[in-house]
């Protein structure tokens, strides 16, 4: 896998048979803990179709290699739509996941339920093999790429593994208390496992979710905002203007920072091709060539703001 494409188109193969897998084995085990299982990786694999539309997206757009009309309509690229998925991707499995906790604690308050392990088990020892090592795969893989979308894919897939490995040992538990004195207490098993999985899986998503309203509502990263701040400061001593306001913000991978000089009135001209030279400098500090920066530097002789601290 050497793109953000090929290491997501291969999470949805992965993710497309843990889903089947899930629904199947938990229907005929009658576990509602694996059917749950089941319909979060159908969930993951419909945004992991539409995450690879838009890195698609990103990419060309990135590589100007979009159509003409597509160009024209979305001349700020696609950037944007990065933190909105990444929310409706967080909301979808908090919905899920609080359902489950719903269903899980009706069933035991009614009496539980009753499971055949033998297929619970299974599908687990399948589940813990395959989450696992497509999750080392896309992880190595991402070293190279450096994906959000990716390492938020490498993520589920270590998170689920982890979860169905606590399946399988409560599935075992459970399987062994047949004809024991405990033996009343496994229709409890499934819808035991259950409210743990929805609880431990509940606020994972909030930490994206965060980030990714952070980035909808244009709060500015402190990292991004400091590393422009000591550009523009080093720049203003440097030319001995006097004084400089940045303005920055991160949406998905791109990068957004505005800076303007205030240059003294009385400053002797210079050739435009010098104001494109420190143009052209200070935009290489800040975004070292990355495609998915947009940075804008500007030179006025107006007076300086009032700063804001």
């Amino acid at each position: 896998m050497r793109t953000e494409q090929q290491a997501l188109k291969t999470s949805l193969v992965g993710v497309l048979l843990l889903s089947a897998l899930g629904i199947g084995f938990g229907i005929a085990s009658g576990s509602y803990a694996i059917i749950f299982d089941g319909v979060f990786s159908l969930i993951d694999a419909v945004m992991s179709i539409v995450s690879i539309t838009l890195a698609g997206l990103i990419a060309r757009s990135a590589s100007n290699t979009l159509s003409r009309r597509t160009r024209e309509r979305f001349n700020m690229g696609f950037w944007h739509f990065e933190p909105m998925l990444l929310a409706v991707n967080a909301l979808l499995m908090i919905s899920v996941a609080s359902y489950a906790l719903f269903q899980a604690i009706t069933a035991l308050l009614s009496g539980g339920r009753e499971v055949e392990f033998g297929p619970a088990i299974v599908y687990t020892v399948v589940v813990v093999v395959l989450t696992s090592a497509i999750g080392i795969v896309e992880h190595r893989a991402n070293r190279r790429i450096g994906s959000a979308l990716v390492a938020m894919d490498v993520k589920g897939w270590l998170m689920g593994g982890g979860i169905t490995a606590a399946l399988l040992i409560a599935f075992v538990i459970g399987m062994f208390l047949s004809g024991t004195g405990y033996e009343w207490l496994m229709p409890y098993v499934d819808p035991a496992v259950l409210t743990i999985v929805a609880l431990v899986l509940l606020p994972v998503p909030f930490s994206t979710l965060r980030k990714s309203l952070g980035e909808i509502a244009l709060v500015t990263p402190k990292e991004l905002k400091d590393h422009a701040d000591r550009i523009a400061e080093r720049t203003v001593t440097e030319q001995g203007w006097n004084d400089a306001r940045v303005y920055a913000a991160q949406v998905g991978r791109s990068r957004t920072v505005d800076i303007v000089f205030y240059v003294p009135e009385d400053e002797p001209a210079r050739p435009l091709a010098e104001w494109d030279r420190i143009r052209d400098g200070v935009r290489h500090e800040l975004d070292g060539g990355d495609p998915h920066s947009w940075i804008n530097v500007l030179f006025t002789t107006k007076p300086v703001p009032h700063k804001v601290r």
